[in-house]
């Protein structure tokens, strides 16, 4: 294993779309952490990334980039269907990976890269950022200090109505596009994060003539008489909020709940707001938590735990088989 210590881990992208601009922007302000390599499957497109963002190698294959040896750790973010293949190639090579959400398609993929990582030693993360957001450790921490008293109900929704075009990687139903797996994954995660795994499990979609769903509305049910109402929608603008209620008083995550946001707690006596505004995009957080693991030598994360990420992916396979949604 490599000696991080005293150094910069120099780290690489494979997959240089959208959120990939945005994670290194954000590299960029984390100390002891750069922009080391960048592989695309075109050479400009990869030399452009690489002047942008200060990267020292810029590539026209993911292969080339995994046999840097200078590479420390690698954050893909290529479409949702090429997850598992760009891991293993990572893992097999000893490089340690943060792998966009979701994961990869199903659990049998998911499954597939959780044994190449222990098989090979090598830290593996699902990179859902929303989990090492300061706003949302706040909720978490208020919710298991039992603030407000049991949790009840758990409401999120995300959605925003987005011109149909089958080219695009969102609508694209063979890239895992389509509302629930790039958008329905956060009120799912917000759920499962909260509650837990639920007990029983509802869903209705839409769907584009192309196969892919337009919208998703989900619930899920719990032995302990708590509920979450959930859902996900590329054909509508809607509060993109998380709310909490519980016995004494509710929390609410603000418009966009899965990004920096602000918090109100809301009790009969009062109402407050909490805002946790950042100058990032707000990915520094879940790259320092992962730098902390590379550094300490850990191969899982403690909060991003294999076994969450394995029950997320499950729960959304279990949704997709109600809604009759198949890739």
């Amino acid at each position: 294993m490599k000696s991080l210590q005293n150094r910069n881990i120099r780290w690489g992208i494979i997959g240089l779309g959208n959120i990939a601009h945005s994670f290194a922007q954000d590299l960029l302000t984390v100390e002891g952490a750069e922009l080391y390599a960048v592989a695309s499957r075109t050479q400009q497109k990869a030399n452009d990334f690489a002047e942008q963002f200060q990267a020292t190698q810029a590539y026209n294959s993911y292969e080339a980039l995994v046999n840097d040896a200078n590479v420390d750790a690698i954050y893909i973010a290529t479409p949702h269907s090429l997850h598992k293949e760009n891991t293993l190639l990572c893992l097999q090579q000893g490089i340690p990976v943060l792998c966009e959400k979701p994961f990869a398609m199903n659990a049998d993929e998911v499954n597939r890269m959780i044994l190449s990582a222990k098989n090979n030693n090598v830290l593996l993360m699902e990179a859902l950022w929303t989990y090492f957001l300061p706003h949302y450790q706040f909720v978490l921490k208020t919710l298991a200090n039992n603030t407000y008293g049991k949790l009840l109900k758990v409401e999120a929704d995300f959605g925003f109505a987005g011109e149909f075009n089958e080219a695009s990687r969102l609508f694209k139903k063979s890239l895992g596009g389509g509302s629930l797996l790039d958008l329905g994954i956060y009120p799912i995660f917000v759920a499962q994060s909260t509650l837990g795994v639920p007990d029983t499990t509802a869903a209705t979609a839409t769907f584009f003539d192309n196969g892919a769903d337009s919208s998703c509305s989900m619930q899920f049910n719990y032995n302990n008489g708590a509920t979450a109402l959930l859902k996900s929608t590329l054909v509508e603008s809607t509060p993109c909020e998380a709310i909490f209620y519980c016995e004494r008083g509710t929390i609410k995550i603000n418009r966009e709940f899965h990004c920096p946001s602000s918090v109100t707690l809301i009790t009969d006596q009062e109402e407050k707001t909490v805002d946790f505004s950042c100058q990032t995009n707000g990915y520094n957080y879940e790259i320092t938590h992962f730098n902390e693991l590379l550094r300490q030598g850990k191969t899982e994360s403690d909060i991003m735990t294999f076994s969450f990420s394995r029950e997320l992916i499950k729960t959304l396979d279990i949704v997709r088989k109600a809604i009759g949604l198949k890739y």
